[in-house]
């Protein structure tokens, strides 16, 4: 059975009118969503930067393992060839014996200084890890109460909002598929939500630009769908508001 234009206005009141209760209750968590999502992220940065850190330690502290290697190694080599000094026969052996001890005590003096370098670059990156480390902790305890207090308010509106939601499934059906599209796109194009709204003080309760009096009296006529010139929504008669208050009473 056809609709009437009536019914039409009707129908789309009524499931703005749900679609305002599920806005209210979607307010009530304010930005908390939001605050935990950007937490969650700020989580995950840290933690990334973190094991950053760990590594470059980790290969600083083996990068010092290494050059001691090095220092060992080259002070076996220079106590060998000292002693290879007492045996020499010429001075060509001499010289070149004299030169490798001499490579041997530079390559030390290269690995002690690379050592110090290293060390000094561990003491600052420790200091950098354990900053972020324990900034790591604050945020975490930030997100656990964070979570907690969205997760307080949604179990306490949870139920409200599903049952709701069913609701507005089920205005959807009385609703044609032209007229539903038209709503949907005026609602997701709307800062506050409001894709109907109805005349107060003579004006569009969605941008409250005036009203022309000849306009107002076909709106509550309730013989066509009228949208305000200056936003595009919908408008409809303050009577249906009031309808709508008397049926939730019911």
């Amino acid at each position: 059975m056809e609709q009437t234009i009536e019914q039409k206005l009707k129908a789309l009141y009524s499931l703005q009118t749900l679609h305002t209760q599920i806005d209210k209750i979607r307010q009530v968590r304010g930005e908390l969503p939001i605050e935990v999502a950007d937490l969650e992220n700020e989580i995950t940065g840290l933690e990334t930067r973190i094991q950053k850190i760990k590594a470059e330690l980790d290969e600083l502290e083996d990068a010092i393992v290494t050059r001691k290697n090095n220092i060992k190694e080259a002070l076996a080599a220079t106590k060998k060839y000292d002693a290879q000094l007492s045996e020499v026969k010429n001075n060509r052996e001499y010289d070149a014996l004299s030169k490798e001890i001499e490579v041997q005590g530079l390559e030390i003096q290269v690995c002690e200084k690379k050592i110090k370098e290293y060390g000094f670059e561990i003491t600052n990156k420790t200091e950098v890890y354990e900053k972020a480390i324990a900034h790591l902790e604050e945020r975490k305890k930030d997100l656990t109460a964070k979570k907690g207090e969205l997760n307080s308010i949604t179990s306490e509106t949870e139920k409200e909002e599903e049952t709701i939601q069913a609701k507005v499934v089920k205005a959807e059906q009385h609703i044609e598929d032209r007229l539903l599209s038209a709503y949907k796109r005026l609602r997701n194009n709307a800062k506050n939500g409001l894709a109907v709204v109805t005349i107060q003080r003579d004006s569009c309760a969605g941008c409250f630009n005036q009203i022309p009096p000849q306009r107002q009296l076909d709106i509550r006529q309730r013989k066509k769908i009228i949208v305000c010139e200056h936003c595009g929504r919908i408008i409809v008669d303050e009577g249906f508001a009031l309808e709508e208050e008397e049926k939730a009473h019911v």
